[in-house]
């Protein structure tokens, strides 16, 4: 079995490779998801960089609904924090090359996160850039948040035949594809 670093880079090649521009109706079984009645729902929101799916499709969507739009910001700990950001705040560039909000609100918690990967498998576990960004901050609060929903953003080709897991890694509940949701 390929090591987790030899699979990013192979994952890499093959994304740049194929990647395609996908329509908004792509995001609809997300819509799905929000079960909005007079509640509002935090989704989190990535932007994408290195051929991940381009998920700014989706904000158009997000707008008309009860939707707190939420983007990731590291901080000089490696904790991911989430943070409110409408399509009109401004963002900067992070060290990390990612687009993160310039205001400065307060950390929210997701009821729903759109989490970028590299790889998935069969078992909706995911391959991300190897920073543990996601898993960090899903081990602590899936703990306190018990109905939080992690769908995996992803083309179908990303998929791969087994992944290695290591103790601190977190299953996703669904893997989102060009050709529908995992479930």
């Amino acid at each position: 079995m390929l090591e987790k670093k030899e699979i990013r880079k192979k994952l890499l090649k093959i994304r740049k490779k194929n990647y395609f521009e996908i329509s908004s109706r792509y995001f609809n079984p997300i819509i799905k998801f929000l079960k909005i009645k007079n509640k509002t729902v935090n989704v989190s929101l990535y932007y994408p960089v290195n051929y991940e799916v381009n998920i700014i499709n989706i904000i158009e969507l997000l707008k008309k609904k009860k939707v707190k739009m939420l983007l990731p910001v590291i901080k000089n700990n490696n904790k991911m924090n989430f943070i409110e950001w409408k399509p009109k705040d401004p963002l900067k560039v992070s060290s990390h090359g990612i687009l993160e909000p310039v205001l400065n609100k307060k950390n929210l918690i997701p009821d729903i996160m759109l989490i970028p990967l590299l790889a998935f498998d069969d078992k909706k576990n995911r391959l991300g850039y190897g920073k543990g960004y996601y898993d960090r901050f899903l081990n602590k609060y899936l703990k306190e948040k018990k109905n939080l929903i992690t769908i995996g953003i992803a083309f179908s080709f990303q998929r791969y035949k087994k992944l290695s897991l290591s103790k601190f890694d977190v299953k996703l509940d669904y893997i989102l594809t060009e050709k529908g949701i995992e479930i």
